[in-house]
Parts: structure tokens; sequence; C-alpha cells
């Protein structure tokens, strides 16, 4: 399959769409099904303990997988999350961005199933492991 938006489209489009997300998240890496995330971690995503809070982790995972769909299907800015399930495994380290890689295994003409993976920059230690679905509205 064909990539659609390289890593410097998408975070313009992020910018142009998305502005109040897009100062939080960088796209680092588009392949084929694949893209990494990252969250640029600071004050706003940290709960007690200061560790990166579940629904920042959340968001990254959302987004992740986001931005592979419309990687792989072009800028279609009203394909929604329908399904999400997160297993959070380990403390995210302080100070550290998060990293989320999100990979495609089904893309359909309404439907894009896949997981992110979340793991500290720098790091292969699991932090969370999300599954997605992504729907994806009929072209006009």
């Amino acid at each position: 399959m064909r990539v659609m938006m390289d890593a410097k489209a998408l975070n313009a489009f992020m910018r142009d769409e998305f502005p109040q997300v897009a100062a939080q998240f960088n796209v680092e890496r588009v392949a084929p099904m694949e893209a990494d995330v990252r969250l640029l971690v600071d004050e706003q995503h940290l709960r007690p303990g200061g560790t990166v809070s579940g629904p920042s982790m959340f968001a990254l995972a959302d987004l992740a997988m986001y931005v592979v769909t419309l990687a792989m299907i072009g800028p279609v800015a009203l394909a929604v999350t329908t399904n999400c399930s997160i297993d959070f495994m380990r403390k995210p380290e302080a100070g550290r961005d998060l990293i989320g890689r999100a990979r495609l295994h089904k893309l359909g003409k309404s439907l894009a199933v896949g997981d992110v993976l979340i793991t500290n920059d720098g790091s292969d230690a699991l932090l969370a492991r999300a599954s997605l679905t992504y729907s994806i509205p009929p072209r006009r």
C-alpha cells in the first residue's frame, strides 16, 4: 500500500485542523501502515506522583491511530474513533516524552483496525498497549 501523507504533511494538517492538539504532539515517522507519534510531555500531562496521566496516554494512542489512518487514506478530517481498549502496564518515567507506535492491521473502505504501543522516548519497555478501530466516512 502507498502512503498518501508523510510526516511533514500530517504535522501541517494537524496544525491547520486541530491547532489545540498540534502543539502537544509531533508525527515522527510514517511508513506503509505504520506511524510513530511523540507526546511532548509537560506539566499539563502530569498527575500526582509526577507521572504522565492515563488520559494523556489515551490521547496519544488515539491520535497515533488517527495519524496512521490518514497517512494511508489522505486528509479525511472526519475519520473518527469507534472503539478503543487500552492496557496500562508500567508507570511512565517522569520528564520524558512518550512515543506511540501505531500499526494498522486492516484498512478497509469504512473501517481501520490497529494497535498502538506506547513507550518512553529512548526505551523499549512497554508502558501501554491500545487496540483501536476508526470509522472512515464515505468518499463524496
